[in-house]
């Protein structure tokens, strides 16, 4: 919400408990009944700093998120939200995938483009092979032959981390997968052979921040 205040209201004709920002059109009718509400708490956001630097000072190493040919703007952007939530400083944005300027990307991002800086390449090999020139660890969630289980993620001090996922259908790219320096997957225990792509990234990042 970009408000700095938002309120939990309660209907009193229909029973219907909902939060409204600051300002809002709704007003003070039911957005279900059009009946009375009654507000039942009022809380103020703090305004973050954009810089987040509250969490990733302490770590060691940067870590970004690369999205290769990634199809849906509603998993870009809850991608991005939970690469603010982990902490990840950017994202790199690559061949067809939606950037913050598709309203898709920005509805589920809910403005974790404003706190993780992000930019658009046309060519994730060529961008990869120049980051692992410039000093960076590629890294790659995918299923293949050798995958070590995410659980087994080991952070390098100081080494500044990328993760790299690929389209919803055909997976990473291959020649990006030969310029990693290692490659993950999470375990499945059902019949189907993957996660979404935002649930797998979510899980991920998750693993990569716990080791640290």
């Amino acid at each position: 919400m970009s408000d700095s205040t938002f309120e939990i209201r309660l209907c009193t004709n229909c029973g219907l408990r909902y939060p409204i920002e600051a300002g809002h059109t709704f007003g003070s009718r039911c957005p279900q009944c059009l009946g009375e509400t009654r507000v039942v708490l009022r809380k103020s956001i703090l305004e973050e700093n954009k810089l987040r630097e509250h969490v990733q000072a302490r770590r060691n190493g940067e870590l970004a998120v690369l999205l290769d040919n990634i199809r849906s703007a509603w998993n870009v952007g809850s991608i991005l939200r939970s690469a603010d939530g982990f902490g990840f400083r950017h994202a790199y944005l690559c061949g067809i995938t939606p950037t913050p300027e598709n309203e898709a990307v920005t509805k589920t991002s809910l403005g974790a483009e404003d706190y993780v800086t992000w930019s658009h390449h046309k060519d994730a090999v060529k961008l990869a092979a120049g980051l692992k020139r410039e000093g960076w660890r590629i890294l790659a969630l995918e299923e293949e032959a050798r995958a070590l289980p995410i659980g087994r993620f080991t952070p390098q001090t100081g080494i500044p981390t990328m993760l790299a996922l690929g389209s919803e259908v055909t997976g990473v790219d291959p020649k990006l997968l030969e310029l990693c320096d290692g490659v993950y997957s999470i375990p499945m225990a059902g019949r189907k052979r993957s996660f979404n792509v935002a649930i797998a990234f979510g899980i991920a990042a998750y693993a990569m921040t716990l080791s640290k």
